[in-house]
């Protein structure tokens, strides 16, 4: 039978259902996966470890580089004696972020602030504590960092699934690649092989099965046990795996892996109930199967460090599962390979036994090669995300990558040698290298050895936290103000471009004043453009908070505080400078040493991929006719993708300057109490009526669609029924009169 990398050749109906079976599963993973990192850590704080303050924060915020377990993450906040001052968890709004309200009356000291951090992805739970002081600081009191150390029930779990699934995906991709094109014939009508290759193929199936369900529960077993802290006794008896299982990301992709391991073993039990009556369906089940395994290693990558990197995290998501493929190829291949040989060659000896090995070692070898090729290339672009300055090869991490590298040279070593074996001719002076392992079978138990330790080195590498990134960004813009009896503090976190949250706390006299009507705005002058009002909820202890995403771009803004209602409403007026360097960091631009890495894959991939592309060219009709037309059309479609990014961009910029052009005139009052009690009087005084009358009720309701400039223009020349202000108005006075009849759109 020829070699063929498509098994469903006798049977293109199961081709095409097969096929969308694998598109529709493949979807189901990319809608349930969000970048996620295992081993998450922290990528901005406020406060920062370690800080002293004036005075006591209103709260705390600790940004992290994936989204959290909510019911299993939590704050405590500690004085130096021990008592719990405050506690808070994952923020309503933004699963990434941890906080926690700080009461007003904090006196001054150092403050410990005591992390449970369980990250969504996989379920790694980590404990670390940091400090901040109030007043002076104390270097008898220190954080807890969190340990960097791998969980041994973790590993265990992890090694079993990998080399399950390794050994599932090998041993299909054998049958389907190698063993099919070397040995297959039409004779043995249940799975084209004879029936004792065909039995042990089974068997390695279904203890591979066998393993992988196990190893699963193990998993989801240590996982709750790390949730709630509790024993196995416990987490059993009280059903608090179910919790895990329905109500977290970690069991959202163990539920998926699981119900592909369940589909697997139904298509090779059907395969084994179906092989006396319909023997011709076998040869189809193994490969949907192939299939099957393909996407159950892509649950892997999910909760993989690769998912979470912060440098083009579905790049890096999409890189590890090829490198998880290629293992289970390489690998999974050899291992399925060994177990094979020695049942597949007993009837065999001399010539014939060596021809038969060949056969089957000569279709393994490029797969092999191409497998080692993408494990290399991947690891590489892997590896360039967590790796961004010396100290972090000093790492735990680093540490385990290092062992992992070494088994993976051994194993290459070994694979090479064999290389040589089938090759004598071509490699002459390694003669005493091939006459070593020319007889394959003990140097091939030797590489499914060293094919076990590099499993079992990733599921280490892989439970393993990887270097944290240091990312310095200024501290959040906060300020206070008195205003009338009240004293105001406004407080922008993190004060960026982005969601932010604006804390106002308001006092009296010392005293926080509860119970007040505090809204909120957020304006950019330079571009003549406010947000929204936002209505500031009271959280007790005078702290009024609002949130959203009104800061868009970098510059110079003013944040209104108005409490109070009509013409007994007091204003402060904040003024920020915004930086792009404040917002939390949710992304990093990729480097020259990432560019060049993710080159090497898409290289590694073309090499992969080039037997199949070579069958597919010498299919083209590669005539001057069809190449003319084929090369115009590319052409074209190219222009016309360029021409039509360059309109819209285009276009996109004239419509954002035609809906908010520069102003002509900016407004160079601030919007405070003075400047609105001296509008008010202006108005009044030498505007005539215009707080009387239908044109006045229209103009307020017009508010938010109308520019300072234009109201300016209105003191100037009047609108409608609304006189001319008097002309001996000041440029100041008349903007003190825009910013009063600015400030009636808030009632």
């Amino acid at each position: 039978m020829p070699f063929c990398l498509n098994p469903f050749t006798a049977n293109s109906r199961a081709v095409t259902l097969w096929r969308a079976a694998a598109v529709v599963l493949g979807l189901m993973l990319v809608l349930i996966s969000e970048p996620a990192q295992a081993h998450g850590y922290i990528v901005r704080s406020i406060p920062e470890d370690r800080a002293t303050l004036e005075r006591a924060p209103v709260r705390l915020q600790y940004w992290f580089s994936e989204d959290l377990e909510p019911e299993f993450s939590s704050i405590t906040v500690r004085d130096q004696a021990g008592g719990v001052v405050a506690e808070g968890g994952v923020s309503p709004d933004d699963r990434s972020l941890m906080e926690a309200r700080l009461p007003t009356n904090l006196t001054d000291g150092a403050y410990i602030n005591e992390l449970r951090v369980a990250f969504a992805s996989d379920g790694h739970v980590i404990v670390e504590s940091r400090v901040f002081f109030v007043g002076e600081p104390s270097s008898d009191v220190a954080g807890l960092a969190a340990s960097d150390q791998a969980v041994a029930l973790e590993v265990v779990w992890r090694a079993v699934v990998y080399a399950s699934l390794v050994l599932l995906l090998g041993t299909t991709a054998l049958y389907n690649l190698v063993l099919l094109p070397a040995w297959g014939s039409k004779t043995y009508p249940a799975g084209h092989l004879p029936p004792r290759v065909m039995s042990r193929l089974n068997w390695i199936m279904t203890i591979a099965l066998v393993a992988a369900f196990g190893g699963n529960l193990l998993a989801l077993l240590q996982q709750t046990m790390v949730f709630f802290g509790a024993d196995a006794s416990r987490v059993l008896s009280d059903g608090l795996w179910q919790v895990v299982r329905i109500g977290t990301r970690f069991g959202d992709t163990w539920n998926i892996r699981m119900l592909l391991l369940a589909l697997a073993a139904a298509l090779h039990g059907a395969g084994l109930y179906l092989r006396g009556s319909q023997p011709e369906t076998v040869r189809a089940f193994w490969a949907a199967n192939a299939w099957v395994m393909a996407l159950c290693m892509g649950t892997l990558s999910l909760s993989s460090h690769a998912a979470g990197s912060l440098l083009l995290p579905w790049v890096a998501l999409v890189s590890d599962w090829l490198h998880t493929l290629a293992v289970g190829f390489w690998v999974g291949g050899l291992t399925a390979l060994a177990l094979v040989l020695p049942a597949a060659l007993r009837p065999y000896s001399g010539d014939q036994r060596r021809q038969a090995l060949l056969a089957a070692l000569n279709r393994f070898s490029p797969i092999a090669g191409a497998g080692l090729v993408v494990v290399v290339a991947t690891g590489i672009y892997s590896a360039s995300n967590w790796f961004d300055t010396p100290a972090d090869f000093g790492s735990r991490y680093s540490g385990a990558l290092a062992l992992k590298l070494l088994l993976v040279g051994l194993l290459a070593l070994v694979g090479a040698a064999h290389f040589m074996a089938l090759r004598p001719q071509r490699y002459v002076r390694f003669e005493a290298v091939i006459r070593r392992v020319r007889r394959f079978v003990p140097t091939l138990q030797l590489e499914v050895v060293l094919g076990l330790l590099v499993l079992a080195a990733a599921a280490y590498l892989s439970a393993t936290p990887v270097p944290q990134r240091q990312f310095d960004a200024p501290a959040p813009p906060s300020a206070t103000q008195v205003v009338g009896e009240y004293t105001i503090s406004n407080t922008a976190t993190p004060g960026g471009l982005g969601v932010n949250t604006y804390d106002t706390v308001i006092t009296r006299n010392g005293e926080p004043v509860d119970g007040l009507p505090v809204a909120l705005r957020l304006v950019n002058p330079a571009h003549d453009w406010r947000g929204v009002w936002h209505s500031a909820e009271n959280l007790g202890d005078g702290l009024y908070v609002a949130a959203g995403a009104d800061i868009n771009r970098a510059g110079h803004w003013l944040t209104l505080v108005t409490i109070g209602q009509g013409d007994e409403a007091v204003r402060a007026v904040f003024e920020w400078d915004i930086s792009v360097d404040a917002g939390v960091i949710d992304s990093i631009a990729p480097g020259w040493l990432n560019v060049a890495a993710l080159a090497g894959v898409l290289l590694a991939v073309g090499y992969a991929a080039f037997p199949l592309g070579r069958r597919f060219y010498h299919k083209l009709d590669l005539s001057p006719s069809s190449l003319t037309v084929a090369f115009a059309s590319i052409a074209v479609t190219v222009a016309i993708v360029i021409a039509a990014g360059m309109i819209i961009q285009q276009s996109n910029g004239q419509y954002e300057a035609a809906i908010s052009p520069p102003p002509q005139v900016v407004n160079s009052v601030l919007p405070d109490t003075a400047s609105l009690e001296r509008g008010q009087a202006a108005l009044v005084a030498h505007c005539g009526d215009w707080r009387q009358g239908a044109d006045w009720d229209e103009l307020i309701r017009r508010l938010p669609r109308l520019r300072d400039e234009e109201l300016l223009t209105y003191t100037q020349e009047g609108w409608r029924s609304l006189a001319t202000c008097d002309p001996s108005l000041t440029e100041i006075q008349r903007w003190d009169v825009v910013n009063y009849v600015r400030s009636m759109e808030l009632f």
